[in-house]
């Protein structure tokens, strides 16, 4: 899976909640929607992280500086 945006991963999870949630899944394609989001999910989480640090920066120092994300 290959890291997308923030909005598309988002807009992409709640796609896959709103087929969960009406329950007309086969078990199968439930797990393989489950496991999706679940990485999708952890996308999410790791650019909001991401983002955050970058707040946390420009609130400190009022500079933007380049920083090294967990994925480097």
């Amino acid at each position: 899976m290959n890291k997308n945006s923030l909005e598309s991963n988002l807009k992409e999870l709640e796609t896959i909640v709103s087929k969960m949630e009406r329950g007309d899944m086969a078990l199968e394609d439930s797990i393989k929607s489950y496991e999706k989001g679940m990485l999708l999910l952890k996308l999410c989480q790791d650019s909001l992280k991401e983002i955050e640090q970058k707040v946390l920066i420009l609130s400190a120092e009022n500079t933007l500086e380049q920083f090294k994300s967990a994925n480097e």
